[in-house]
């Protein structure tokens, strides 16, 4: 009986499928995907925390495409995808309840920064 157990549990992790992430970077393009069954709206979009951009909503199921270029900092200095580098990318909306949904997305990291967040993974 329990290596029925173990096998039942091996399959089921194997069939497990993450959900796709929210945001993908391709180029100098920025897909956002809302895969719920929610509206968002109020969407802000922020990259290395000081280039915004707004999307007054994203439907359930939808999709946004923006040039990286797209995005502005608070005194009109835009991002250039050409000789800047992509150190965080956030973003934050409403829910229908009026609660707020905030997404972060996950870069790898190379070098030693790399090594150390493995590292404190590991603890």
């Amino acid at each position: 009986m329990p290596a029925l157990v173990l096998v039942c549990a091996a399959g089921a992790a194997a069939c497990y499928k993450p959900p796709p992430e929210a945001m993908t970077l391709k180029g100098g393009t920025l897909t956002v995907d809302n895969y719920s069954k929610q509206n968002w709206s109020n969407v802000e979009i922020w990259l290395n925390t000081y280039y915004r951009m707004q999307v007054k909503e994203i439907p359930a199921g939808g999709r946004v495409l923006t040039p990286l270029d797209f995005f502005v900092a608070g005194l009109g200095q835009r991002f250039s995808y050409a000789k800047m580098q992509i150190r965080d990318l956030r973003l934050t909306a409403k829910l229908p309840d009026g609660k707020t949904i905030e997404i972060k997305k996950e870069f790898e990291l190379d070098g030693l920064q790399g090594v150390a967040r493995q590292l404190d993974k590991k603890k």
